[in-house]
C-alpha cells in the first residue's frame, strides 16, 4: 500500500514552515500547534534559530568557494540550515534520514530539478559534517 504524503503530518514540512515565517515576521512570537512530533519541531526550529551564526560559517566552510550561501533562494537557505543543525546537534539521527526526510519535505516546496540540486548539497554536507565530528 502506498502511503500518501501528507505535508501537515510531515514535522520537516512544519520546521520549514516556522523558520520561512520567521525570517518575514521576526518580531512575532513562534506558535506550535499540536502535534505528535511537537517537541522535535520546536527543538529544530529553535536550535537552527539560535545557532544562525554558527550554522552559517558551517555551510560556508564545508561547502566551498564556488558556493554563495545568501544568494540563494531563502527556502533553499532554510532547509539547508535545519538539515545542518540536525546534522550538527543530533547525532542520533542517521544522516540519510535526515537527507530523505528533508528531501520529502522540499517536494512540497520545490519542483524535481532543485531537489536534485538540494539533495547534492545536503549530501556533501552530511559527509563532511559528520566525518569532522566523528
Amino acid at each position: 500500500m502506498k502511503t500518501i504524503f501528507s505535508p501537515k503530518n510531515n514535522p520537516r514540512v512544519i520546521i520549514i514552515q516556522k523558520l520561512y515565517g520567521r525570517l518575514f515576521n521576526n518580531d512575532n512570537e513562534l506558535t506550535y500547534p499540536k502535534h505528535r512530533f511537537k517537541k522535535f519541531i520546536k527543538d529544530i526550529v529553535s536550535g537552527t534559530i539560535e545557532r544562525n551564526d554558527v550554522i552559517i560559517n558551517e555551510l560556508d566552510k564545508n561547502l566551498g568557494n564556488e558556493f554563495a550561501f545568501n544568494k540563494l533562494d531563502k527556502l533553499f537557505q532554510i532547509i539547508l540550515k535545519s538539515a545542518t543543525y540536525e546534522f550538527l546537534y543530533r547525532p542520533n539521527l542517521p544522516m540519510n534520514i535526515i537527507i530523505k526526510e528533508y528531501l520529502d519535505a522540499s517536494n512540497y516546496f520545490l519542483d524535481n530539478s532543485q531537489t536534485k540540486y538540494l539533495n547534492a548539497l545536503l549530501d556533501s554536507m552530511a559527509k563532511k559534517l559528520r566525518s569532522s565530528n566523528a
